[in-house]
């Protein structure tokens, strides 16, 4: 079914030795409209070697070709342009769809494991709005390589170790209350948390205390630990509710905590290796050679970092998983951290380092401002989601005020709405969120595309005619949608080759479209010879839909 392949081997008979197949597959390009052919190929590149306009070399090849497999072959001035053979490549389509519509798109692109770190709240902080991405992207990266036949391994690796920790403990204990903590834990303990960056701007000892207080955690003070472990109970019982409403789920919880014990092995083999250098009292690994700023290990006060515990994860991570690829899906800001630590496990001697793969992200702002914890500028997760949920609900009442299903659908269009309004981002991208844009059932949203999906199942509830690909469908807008459909497979191969979800979210939206379109155009439930295979596509569109919105985490309701 690989059409592409046909137009590379005709233009690879014809160039002979003179271009690869790799180079020529690279410069293929897809016309905007299907007037212009279904591929094209252009021949500027071969201007010098032929000593030819690219017009007359456009020409020239067109000659050689042989057209057998296609409907026509022209020149469009410097190109050479192919039109697929309608029939066979519609029949084909649908045809394979219909075969076996969930594992449509499915292919090796590579096997093993890949363990995804991903969400990563802090306990004792709500999940906000700026968790969404990590979690969303990470979900949808899971999906994407098993989709393309990785084991993927979704790990939270809970922010449940550092300063921060000696902070709240000592803002609790001079601020908190155990009874409000225990009516309402994460509003009081952020509360409290804010409380003590206040005040720690007038009173840096305070600083100097949480410090001391975190070290009597890392040394195992029972009174400290107690409510280290008391707030992580509390604060997991909250993310979990938050990560069932987004459908979202974990192979791991072992956050930084876990890797307490594991961290001396580490350092001792840096030691062992003479990479460890004293500065300023600390002990940090020289990255110079990397053109990086030094990566600290253990500050003055013998006190562990971020780096010493990554240091250990890692390791313990490609023990555990003898992992092919291992992903860090945290934002963009964090790159410096995640490039020393490939250059220290470099420095090591272990070339696994490469396997170990940053996927950065932009931030979510609201108003244009960075969301912030320590700020107290934050816009809590679970009632974006409910809002979502609301405002879902709302429209569908006006829509389709007898839905049976009316809660439920609710439930997955606005959740929906929520995490594909994020991924039809591209990842780097920063963008402003607002509710009232996400959740709307027309443009680029995921309602429209739901919406889509629900209207041809509609259209095939109406009607006992089976589908059938027999016949082929020639007019333009059913073509669009065909070529879409025969192209989900390498739009698969792309996101999971980028580690980019926006690139399904964006072909989801232009299936979406051109079906619309489609229907706009056509009158589909008409009785003629042509009907099976208008259904064919129908039934095509909304088992590719549903897949594309799967692999994002995205729900697809039979009705809307």
């Amino acid at each position: 079914m690989n059409f592409k392949q046909n137009v590379v081997n005709a233009l690879v008979a014809a160039l002979g030795a003179d271009l690869s197949a790799a180079d020529i597959t690279a410069a293929i390009e897809v016309p905007k409209t299907s007037d212009l052919g279904d591929y094209a190929f252009p021949t500027f590149a071969l201007a010098k070697l032929y000593h030819k306009a690219p017009k007359a070399i456009a020409e020239d090849l067109v000659a050689k070709i042989d057209a057998t497999p296609f409907q026509d072959v022209r020149p469009v001035g410097g190109y050479v342009n192919f039109f697929l053979d309608k029939v066979s490549y519609a029949h084909s389509v649908l045809t394979t769809i219909a075969a076996d519509p969930a594992h449509y798109g499915d292919q090796t692109l590579g096997a093993g494991n890949v363990p995804i770190d991903m969400s990563s709240p802090n306990i004792a902080k709500p999940m906000s709005m700026g968790h969404l991405r990590s979690t969303v992207i990470g979900n949808a990266l899971a999906n994407i390589l098993k989709k393309v036949g990785y084991s993927p391994i979704k790990i939270n690796h809970l922010g449940d170790w550092g300063t921060q920790f000696g902070k709240l403990i000592v803002a609790y204990r001079l601020w908190g209350s155990e009874a409000d903590v225990r009516r309402d834990p994460i509003h009081y303990l952020v509360k409290y948390y804010v409380q003590f960056h206040e005040e720690a701007e007038k009173d840096p000892s305070l600083d100097d205390q949480a410090r001391a207080v975190f070290k009597q955690l890392e040394d195992g003070d029972q009174e400290v630990h107690a409510l280290w472990q008391w707030f992580r109970d509390e604060s997991l019982k909250e993310f979990t509710r938050i990560y069932d409403m987004l459908g979202v789920s974990f192979d791991s919880f072992n956050g930084e905590a876990f890797y307490n014990d594991k961290m001396d092995a580490v350092v001792q083999e840096l030691e062992d290796k003479h990479l460890l250098k004293e500065s300023q009292g600390a002990e940090i690994v020289d990255l110079s050679a990397y053109d990086l700023n030094p990566a600290l290990i253990k500050k003055s006060d013998g006190a562990t970092l971020y780096m010493t515990r990554d240091l250990a994860a890692a390791f313990y991570r490609h023990q555990q998983y003898d992992f092919v690829q291992s992903l860090y899906v945290v934002g963009g800001e964090q790159r410096e951290h995640f490039d020393q630590l490939k250059a220290v496990i470099k420095e090591m001697g272990y070339d696994w380092a490469d396997d170990i793969h940053h996927i950065p992200f932009g931030l979510i702002t609201s108003g244009g401002k960075k969301l912030s914890t320590r700020k107290g500028n934050i816009i809590l997760l679970e009632r974006v989601l409910n809002d979502a949920i609301a405002l879902a609900k709302k429209q569908i009442a006006e829509k389709h005020p007898d839905l049976a299903n009316a809660d439920e659908v609710a439930h997955q269009v606005g959740v929906g709405a929520v995490v594909f309004h994020d991924l039809k981002n591209e990842r780097l991208d920063s963008f402003d969120f607002n509710l009232e844009e996400v959740v709307r059932f027309e443009g680029e949203t995921g309602p429209y595309v739901q919406y889509t999906n629900a209207r041809a199942n509609s259209i095939l509830s109406k009607t006992a005619v089976q589908p059938a690909a027999e016949v082929a469908l020639t007019d333009a807008s059913a073509w669009d949608v065909l070529k879409l459909l025969g192209d989900y497979p390498n739009v698969v191969a792309r996101a999971a080759k980028a580690y980019e979800p926006s690139i399904i979210a964006k072909y989801a939206l232009r299936l979406a479209k051109a079906f619309n379109k489609y229907y706009v155009n056509t009158k589909v439930l008409v009785d003629d010879a042509e009907l099976p295979a208008r259904l064919a596509m129908v039934k095509a569109t909304s088992s590719v839909l549903t897949a594309a919105l799967a692999l994002l985490g995205v729900a697809a309701p039979a009705e809307m």
